[in-house]
């Protein structure tokens, strides 16, 4: 089974958001060991998955919210554990036939590893999303996020995914829904009190979040682009602890 090490260190996803390999080893190598990281679409792209692997380590959650026909997301799902990323993520919206087979196509892999299966969680709503944003492309806008959330998470549950991801202000809906300690959720959009407003519009204090019953932090600019990276996550760790 994959999954990170339950160090509080590496309850953090640093989010290596950079357009090139060079820049994203640059904050990730005096992190090794300290911090898992999230690799998103931008680096992936730029770089591919096995070179970020080989460059930044296996403490890997990829994020690339697959979102296709069953067989077509089971084929990345295969080939993204073969790689041996610790976590991987679907998007809820998706469906349960989707995510059945995102979660069958990792057990394949962990049949042919022997002892090897990255986790699958499902994307319920990005944090750039609002009620008002959602009403746009067709959500019940009656509906409240908390409620939409919970909808989607049942539906990752039935499909027999090992968690979700969410914003910090749906975690505690998530918890009440799934009703088991293993379920894992890994929460975005964490921020320092201090720290301006930006495109995530659901965001919360690592403290906070963690209480509340998040798995993992996702955290990004916060750490990404401070002055010193490894300061600014040891006083994540630190708040955390």
């Amino acid at each position: 089974m994959g999954g990170f090490m339950s160090e509080n260190g590496q309850r953090i996803l640093v989010a290596l958001d950079f357009p090139s390999l060079d820049k994203a080893s640059a904050v990730a190598r005096p992190l090794r060991g300290k911090t898992g990281f999230k690799v998103g679409m931008e680096l992936n792209t730029a770089a591919g998955t096995p070179a970020v692997v080989k460059e930044v380590g296996e403490d890997v959650f990829l994020d690339l919210k697959f979102h296709d026909i069953p067989n077509t997301v089971a084929g990345a799902v295969r080939a993204a554990a073969m790689h041996r990323v610790r976590i991987l993520n679907v998007h809820c919206l998706g469906g349960q036939t989707m995510m059945e087979a995102a979660r069958s196509a990792a057990n394949e892999v962990f049949v042919t590893t022997k002892n090897y299966r990255p986790l699958v969680i499902g994307v319920t709503i990005l944090t750039s999303h609002d009620r008002a944003s959602l009403a746009t492309i067709g959500i019940d806008p009656s509906l409240s996020m908390e409620e939409i959330v919970r909808k989607l998470t049942i539906l990752a549950i039935e499909s027999g995914l090992d968690g979700v991801v969410c914003s910090p202000k749906e975690i505690t809906v998530v918890r009440k829904t799934a009703c088991d300690e293993g379920f894992v959720i890994v929460t975005p959009g964490i921020r320092k009190s201090a720290d301006p407003a930006d495109d995530q519009k659901r965001t919360m204090s690592a403290r906070e979040a963690i209480d509340l019953g998040a798995s993992y932090l996702v955290i990004g600019r916060p750490i990404a682009q401070a002055a010193d990276p490894v300061e600014a996550a040891e006083q994540f760790i630190a708040e955390i602890a």
